[in-house]
């Protein structure tokens, strides 16, 4: 019994034979890259053969040392500014939010509720014109300090700081903070929805082995919250990218599209200077982009099915057979 069930076990089995399947048929992909072709076609033609594009000086446009200029000081600085702003201040907001202390909790509700509601154009042309009108030049001290000097005989106004806001309003400065205070509030978000993601379970197993709350906080929390804060982050400072255009509300006059608008009032070449300044936008979102999904790889590891080695699926192939 034992030799005859051993043989049993020994036998292989017996595969199915090969199956002569019929791919299933799919003309109207054919027919839908057909019609993608005749378009990319027309729109290729008619970017070449139509000289009103005027292609020469849209290149000699992009190059020009205004536009180059207004690209770095305005457009790429002021969103790294803006950013900067946006982020520090945002995950000081979610941390305020998930605070079991009431009052930081609605302050930062109120924050984040203002600045989402209020459009970054219209916050910027306030900032640039309305701090000029309302606050000229702005004291930083102590309130009412030069009455309280005056009762106590001092010498001083008790003001640490004079603040001229007639040449600060006007510049990348005040076009960088009016951007920052606006994305703070999205980005308190992003960081909140980032922290909740992580299961409440893995910071109280953390804290049970005498983890303290910094060390869980950078070890156990954020590096799985990055995984959730990095893809809308990185869609935040694409979108930042395109809304320095919008500081022509302070105005500031060296920004990208603005020499853009410069260079089309001067020669009169109006698409042939937007068309460059759209080419840079291009350029340095697509950068932004490509940079994004290397950290969302990077974070994204140990999360959902990865990629088989090849040389690992060759050797699990090998032993199939077998």
């Amino acid at each position: 019994m034992t030799d005859e069930h051993s043989n049993v076990e020994d036998e292989p089995e017996e595969r199915p034979g090969p199956i002569d399947a019929v791919p299933v048929r799919h003309p109207w992909r054919w027919v839908a890259v057909a019609v993608i072709a005749v378009l990319v076609a027309m729109m290729v033609h008619s970017f070449v053969t139509n000289p009103r594009w005027d292609w020469t000086a849209t290149f000699e446009y992009m190059f020009k040392p205004a536009m180059i200029e207004g690209l770095i000081q305005g457009t790429i600085l002021g969103t790294v500014l803006a950013m900067i702003i946006g982020v520090v201040l945002g995950v000081i907001l979610a941390v305020m939010r998930l605070s079991s202390n009431p009052v930081l909790k609605y302050v930062a509700a109120v924050y984040t509720w203002f600045f989402r509601a209020i459009p970054r154009y219209v916050l910027l042309t306030i900032l640039g014109v309305g701090l000029i009108f309302l606050y000229p030049t702005i004291d930083i001290g102590i309130p009412f300090g030069q009455s309280i000097s005056q009762m106590l005989g001092l010498s001083t106004d008790l003001t640490w700081w004079h603040i001229d806001m007639r040449s600060f309003s006007s510049g990348i400065g005040i076009g960088a903070l009016g951007l920052g205070l606006s994305e703070a509030a999205y980005m308190a978000e992003i960081a909140r929805a980032g922290i909740v993601s992580v299961d409440r379970g893995q910071t109280e197993a953390a804290q049970a082995l005498g983890m303290s709350s910094r060390k869980t906080t950078q070890r156990i929390v954020l590096p799985q919250a990055m995984r959730v804060i990095v893809p809308p982050t990185g869609n935040e400072a694409i979108a930042m990218i395109k809304d320095t255009s919008l500081l022509i509300a302070i105005p500031v006059g060296m920004e990208l599209f603005n020499q853009a608008t410069i260079i089309a009032n001067r020669t009169y070449k109006v698409m042939s200077a937007y068309v460059a300044a759209t080419l840079w936008y291009l350029i340095v979102c697509s950068v932004l982009m490509v940079l994004q999904a290397f950290l969302e790889r990077h974070f994204g590891r140990g999360f959902g099915a990865q990629d088989v080695n090849p040389r690992a699926k060759r050797l699990l192939d090998k032993m199939g057979e077998h």
